[in-house]
């Protein structure tokens, strides 16, 4: 076999092995616990606790916007734009395309480009905003109160079009069950982008009402 097709399943492998490793690692990430009181397939509907979480809003096409916000809140939780504690990563990245200065976030604009995409990082368990470090401008920290989410988990890249179809999955599958949503979906990511599509864990998360 000649050497550079040797040479080229080599790089192959190591960038396999390097992916399933942080793809165990990442399985082992925290997340915020919640209580399933439905599951079907891949639907569930969950009941989550408080939860505090620091966001920030980016304005932009939604992928962009999600890669700035996710730079800015990582800079925040490893002390790179503040000084004191570095804190945990923790799963899943949300984002939604809320305005948190206002009492009912505004609907997207136009297919997936909102004018104000809002990224949330969930902040490590028994962890409240006043015992975090003040977060730098652009950057809030911010109590959610308990409620209750209809979810559909998918995998795959999160491009707008799959985000699209799964969200009217999840509708359709709760209109079969009679239940009523509040406001806009938001979109969990539990991966780094090196991740394979196929071993991606996706949501699409909807409040209930």
């Amino acid at each position: 076999m000649r050497k550079d097709v040797l040479a080229g399943l080599g790089v192959g492998a190591a960038l396999l092995g390097g992916a399933a490793l942080y793809y165990f690692r990442e399985k082992s990430t925290e997340e915020p616990g919640y209580r399933p009181l439905v599951t079907d397939g891949d639907h569930q509907i969950r009941d989550y606790p408080p939860l505090t979480v620091a966001e920030t809003v980016v304005e932009g096409s939604r992928r962009d916007a999600l890669d700035r916000g996710f730079s800015l809140l990582a800079d925040y939780i490893f002390a790179k734009s503040r000084d004191g504690e570095k804190l945990e990563m923790t799963v899943p990245v949300v984002q939604d395309g809320g305005d948190p200065m206002a009492s009912d976030p505004p609907l997207f604009d136009d297919d997936l480009e909102g004018a104000a995409w809002r990224t949330r990082f969930v902040m490590p368990a028994g962890r409240s905003a006043e015992e975090l470090p003040e977060p730098p401008d652009g950057i809030q920290l911010v109590e959610l109160p308990p409620r209750k989410v209809a979810v559909v988990s998918f995998s795959g890249r999160a491009t707008d079009n799959l985000l699209r179809e799964q969200e009217d999955r999840l509708r359709g599958w709760l209109a079969k069950r009679g239940e009523r949503s509040s406001g806009e979906p938001e979109y969990a990511f539990y991966n780094s982008p090196m991740i394979p599509g196929p071993l991606r864990r996706n949501e699409v998360w909807l409040a209930l009402s």
